[in-house]
């Protein structure tokens, strides 16, 4: 069997975990959608939730991981799929963010994410005759990184830890430990101390 028969026969989302591109014409791209969909349902009862422990409950169904108490979150949150997001303990999430999770997105412990902030690890190509696909790459944001309102973090990005993003950057490159980015494209500002 050739390897693209066997990249066919393997599940849509271990290919995307493997950051795999995904042809918009694949025969189980339907099956993006309909996850989607499904996690869209949980979402409408979270953001309309005004209850913190509701909306860790149904953020972890959302996840499929436990949303530790710890955790706060200010819907609405906006994630189109939910199961490749991992959320550490004593984290803040602010209004109106939103999670394009298929490529993968880790939060670490003690992270502050502002309102408006967008973590996206889904792309396209540049190429216009596979711009239709879907290319990934995942975000990793780690301890105590704070990440300034309306900043928007791009697939395969790291933040470190201590890392400062200031509001309204994008980030299209790894973040140092103890460093502060701005900026578009974000560009190191200063070092932390």
């Amino acid at each position: 069997m050739k390897k693209s028969e066997n990249n066919h026969r393997e599940d849509i989302f271990e290919r995307l975990k493997k950051e795999q591109s995904v042809s918009s014409n694949d025969p189980e791209a339907y099956r993006l959608r309909e996850a989607s969909f499904a996690t869209k349902a949980l979402l409408v009862r979270m953001n309309n939730s005004t209850d913190p422990k509701e909306i860790r409950d149904l953020l972890s169904q959302i996840t499929a991981s436990t949303v530790d108490e710890s955790t706060q979150v200010f819907t609405p949150l906006y994630i189109n799929y939910g199961k490749n997001t991992s959320i550490g303990k004593n984290v803040f999430i602010n209004f109106d963010s939103v999670f394009l999770d298929l490529g993968g997105i880790v939060i670490e412990d003690q992270v502050l994410i502002a309102p408006k902030v967008s973590l996206l690890t889904e792309g396209h190509p540049i190429e216009p005759q596979n711009r239709q696909s879907l290319a990934v790459a995942p975000i990793h944001i780690k301890k105590n990184a704070w990440i300034g309102a309306n900043a928007t973090i791009l697939p395969g990005v790291t933040i470190g830890e201590n890392a400062v993003v200031a509001a309204g950057a994008v980030v299209d490159k790894d973040v140092p430990d103890n460093t502060i980015v701005g900026g578009i494209p974000a560009r190191i500002i200063k070092n932390i101390q």
